[in-house]
């Protein structure tokens, strides 16, 4: 196979209970990343890993193809390593749980970039911030790319940060990072090797762990918007926009 989608689904999420299981539009949420991502067509497989019977047993109601994955996994990487360790497969995409607005476009395009460029290990996405309280916002994670459009930093932070700050103020050089990676098979057992690395510790990233060690990550920008579900406020606007689109 050329690429797969696997979705981390754990069930214990802390700061929304059962996150992934919660209704939207008359759908739980997994079902809508996992419809999404049936999508692209550059997926040869889409697997939902989950850690629990529950999860499970919701996913195969809609026809998704599941693997129930060790509880002891720290992280959803983790679990997306357990179920392509006996794939043969060039490009796994990590696809979050909680996204319930991914476009198929924008895994399509992870996927290309990988397999049009040998040389790339990793891709992520980025879309341009238009909100400037978006930059100031610790929930979302900005990253500052370089001219090739490799990340230089993720964080929490504003970055770049304005020096001299304007009413208004936005440039082309703000990125909203969205969680959604494609790595080569090969390097995601390279990464599962890392140690936790000092700046992904202080900023709860996983991703810094790349850029420590010295690889390089390629950011695509994407003209769609997300919105990852984290809390119950996330999850109305959530509904609002599936609500809207439905309407259209």
């Amino acid at each position: 196979m050329n690429a797969i989608g696997v979705i981390p689904a754990r069930l214990g999420s802390t700061r929304l209970a059962q996150k992934v299981l919660l209704d939207i539009c008359g759908k739980p949420m997994i079902q809508h990343v996992w419809e999404n991502a049936k999508k692209a067509k550059m997926l040869d497989d889409v697997i939902i890993a989950t850690d629990d019977e529950k999860v499970a047993d919701v996913a195969k109601r809609f026809k998704a193809k599941v693997v129930l994955t060790s509880i002891d996994h720290n992280s959803g990487t983790d679990r997306v390593i357990e179920v392509v360790n006996p794939l043969d497969v060039k490009v796994v995409v990590n696809i979050q749980g909680d996204e319930p607005l991914i476009h198929p476009s924008m895994i399509n395009a992870l996927v290309l970039a990988l397999l049009d460029n040998p040389d790339l290990v990793m891709a992520t996405l980025a879309k341009k911030i238009t909100d400037e309280n978006d930059i100031h916002d610790p929930n979302i994670v900005k990253v500052a790319l370089d001219k090739y459009d490799f990340a230089l930093y993720f964080s929490r932070s504003a970055i770049p940060y304005n020096r001299e700050p304007k009413a208004g103020f936005l440039t082309q050089s703000h990125y909203k990072h969205i969680g959604i990676y494609a790595y080569t098979k090969d390097f995601l057992f390279t990464f599962m090797n890392m140690p936790q690395s000092k700046l992904e510790n202080i900023e709860k990233l996983e991703q810094l762990r790349v850029l420590e060690n010295g690889y390089k990550i390629k950011v695509i920008e994407t003209k769609f918007q997300t919105k990852s579900v984290d809390i119950e406020a996330d999850l109305d606007v959530v509904k609002g926009l599936l609500g809207s689109e439905k309407k259209s």
